[in-house]
């Protein structure tokens, strides 16, 4: 299978710090994948790595097939990337950053104004369109960046942190962009310090820790790792409680927890325990308003899989 993004035992150090040791990521065309972990995990390290704006000690990457360090100028035309800090041309208005990054794409004039426009239009910018981008606030000038790394339309998107700074409004907004470009088939990495985030966009999840990969699957098999699973019952009569507390000690062995307005919760060993529950409730003639069974959360897989930092290394 060829990958869109392909990496083999990714090293790098700085002085004693070891960043990276040993990561290897692969990302099918047309698909997300999240790379999470904790501050000074390595997550940037590898993404700068990929983007060729740092050389391996060792290990191999290929993007669409070229090696980024000896093809580094093919990998650069086929890419964008926004990284953690909006690095755009404050002295320039954000049209004109748009058209330049065009123009140095070797798009014509006419071509990078007109793709600039779709841009500043795509990220709700036209209206500060003419403005020097130093006057724009924190979230605007983070669009901006967006914007900047989308000018080429690349076939493979880095997108370090990128809804950093933003509110949940502008937030949402640009998940929306990410699902847009994945529909026009381009493949993304992305890294974020919001599980939400990765659970909303990514289609598989690396977890590194310490240079490490430590975990590696999609969002739902990540949670059915870390076990954890919660049955929740809520009887339609509140006097039926009592039963439904009983019931659900006797499956799980373990002492439920009271919920608001009645019934309970207890953790479970997998699904079976719901049809366990749905017989019982049947037997017992309790009607109920709530039944779920919840797997953990992706913050609560993520605390789970990792560890502080023992040291501080790039992130």
């Amino acid at each position: 299978m060829t990958y869109a993004i392909d990496a083999d035992g990714l090293r790098k150090r700085f002085g004693e710090t070891r960043a990276l040791d040993g990561v290897s990521l692969r990302v099918a065309q047309g698909r997300v994948l999240g790379v999470l972990g904790p501050n000074g995990a390595g997550k940037t390290t590898a993404v700068r790595i990929l983007a060729t704006l740092l050389r391996p000690d060792a290990g191999t990457a290929r993007i669409g097939g070229l090696d980024v360090v000896r093809d580094a100028a093919r990998v650069r035309r086929t890419i964008g990337l926004t990284g953690q800090y909006a690095s755009v041309d404050e002295d320039l208005t954000g049209m004109q950053n748009l058209v330049l990054i065009g123009t140095l794409l070797d798009l014509s004039r006419r071509d990078a104004r007109r793709r600039a426009e779709q841009l500043l239009e795509r990220f709700e910018l036209t209206s500060a369109a003419s403005r020097r981008a130093g006057t724009y606030s924190g979230g605007m000038r983070r669009r901006l960046d967006l914007a900047a790394s989308l000018v080429g339309r690349p076939a493979v998107v880095f997108l370090d942190e990128p809804t950093t700074g933003l509110d949940p409004a502008r937030r949402d907004a640009t998940w929306d962009v990410v699902r847009s470009l994945v529909a026009e088939g381009s493949t993304v990495l992305l890294t974020t310090q919001y599980l939400e985030e990765a659970d909303q966009l990514a289609d598989e999840i690396t977890v590194i820790d310490h240079g490490r990969v430590i975990a590696h699957d999609t969002p739902v098999g990540l949670k059915r790792q870390a076990g954890g699973r919660t049955l929740r019952v809520v009887p339609a009569d509140a006097a039926d409680a009592p039963a439904v507390a009983r019931l659900l000690a006797r499956i799980s062995g373990e002492e439920p927890v009271p919920l608001a307005g009645g019934g309970a919760s207890v953790p479970v060993a997998d699904e079976a325990a719901m049809g366990a529950a749905v017989r019982g409730l049947a037997d017992a003639g309790v009607a109920v308003s709530e039944f779920s069974l919840h797997l953990p959360t992706l913050d609560e897989v993520f605390a789970s899989l990792t560890q502080p930092s023992r040291e501080e290394v790039p992130a």
